[in-house]
């Protein structure tokens, strides 16, 4: 018998507690794919708001623990269009809303000038259906705002409606699509509305600046800097990726993840300790016979590491459909969309390998340092 042939029957000889183990691995990797995939969702989402409108730079508030709470004066967008190399700039002041009749909580709410060119980079839908153009208010202070396509179907909203927006009503002028699923489950108010509503007047929490394509972008940082010292410039992609918010769901995934690797590191231990003991005999004449502990080493090793692999087959599989039911459910459709890729996939295949050998380690270690009289004894 081959040494590959050998440490496949050393792992179905024992069909049902191989099923058992490979269900307990395989649910550990489930949990840590599907959360290593809505984090990334989420930052890729949240990337997608800059992505769409071809922002470059994310001016905010130096010092704002929470970028996105920040406080910037609305006057920054006029003083920062006319430095040299920007092409325009957008203020948006950002609030997060819940609709507590409709049992709807976290709902991201954006203010914009009613003449703002961020508005023309959406569509608006009908409730026929077809792309309308780019939605309008009808006034600066007009109590009305747009909805974004995800959240109108969640609350089978269109065109015409009222909707009740900090105990006033709103009349809905708009359901509009955008590149961003973030921004599909939102809401959009004129902006002197929001600032009044929320006690905000004359801020905006940042600055979307877009340069002129010759532009550099190290030096239009310094240069938006430079305009006030209380002005924070990073680009998009920066600005993303340092977000207090996104790296707290990041650590939360990772932490959860790293629970459930230990939970599946001692299932590894237990089930390959047991193999261990019932095999004394088995390896003590694999001793005998001359195999050396090197060998026997790589033997138990190579089977918990064909499990945990075999585990992380499966969990990639049901994390995959799992996370495609939950973005589809009435509850969270169109809030999340996770991002279940090759980079999400081959992590969780690194991370069930080395489950595999940490869990099998000491039973390997205690296996090759077996002596072919004691197995032997031990058997006697």
């Amino acid at each position: 018998m081959r040494f590959p042939e050998l440490v496949y029957r050393n792992i179905v000889r024992r069909p049902f507690r191989t099923a058992l183990t490979l269900a307990a691995l395989a649910t550990a990797m489930t949990a840590i794919v599907a959360l290593l995939g809505i984090s990334r969702g989420f930052r890729r989402a949240f990337a997608d708001v800059y992505d769409a409108h071809q922002i470059d730079i994310v001016v905010s508030r130096q010092g704002a623990a929470d970028r996105l709470s920040s406080a910037v004066s609305e006057d920054a967008s006029r003083q920062l269009s006319a430095l040299p190399g920007v092409a325009r700039t957008a203020g948006v002041l950002l609030e997060t809303l819940s609709l507590e009749d409709e049992g709807i909580y976290g709902i991201p709410t954006m203010g914009l000038p009613s003449d703002s060119w961020l508005l023309a980079d959406y569509e608006v839908a009908g409730s026929a259906g077809p792309a309308a153009g780019p939605p309008q208010f009808s006034s600066p202070n007009a109590r009305e705002l747009l909805v974004g396509q995800n959240l109108a179907d969640r609350l089978g909203l269109h065109s015409g409606a009222s909707l009740s927006v900090f105990g006033e009503p709103f009349r809905i002028v708009g359901v509009f699509r955008s590149h961003s699923v973030w921004e599909n489950g939102s809401l959009i108010l004129p902006l002197p509305v929001l600032q009044e509503l929320t006690g905000r007047d004359g801020q905006v929490t940042y600055v979307n600046v877009v340069l002129e394509s010759t532009t550099d972008l190290p030096s239009a940082v310094a240069a938006i800097e430079a305009v006030d010292p209380r002005l924070l410039a990073l680009a998009t992609a920066e600005f993303v990726q340092t977000d207090t918010r996104l790296k707290l769901a990041d650590g939360m995934a990772w932490m959860t993840s790293l629970v459930a690797m230990i939970i599946g590191g001692i299932g590894t231990l237990n089930t390959m300790m047991t193999s261990v003991h019932e095999r004394t005999r088995e390896i003590g004449i694999l001793r005998a016979i001359g195999w050396p502990r090197g060998r026997i080493m790589l033997m138990i090793l190579l089977e918990s590491c064909g499990l945990a692999l075999a585990a992380a087959f499966i969990g990639g599989l049901a994390a995959y459909a799992l996370t495609g039911l939950l973005s589809r459910s009435p509850a969270t459709g169109g809030m999340i969309v996770p991002v279940i890729n090759a980079t999400t996939l081959g992590q969780g295949f690194v991370i069930a390998l080395g489950i595999g050998l940490l869990g099998a380690w000491l039973p390997a270690r205690r296996a090759a340092a077996l002596l072919p009289t004691e197995a032997f004894r031990e058997i006697s």
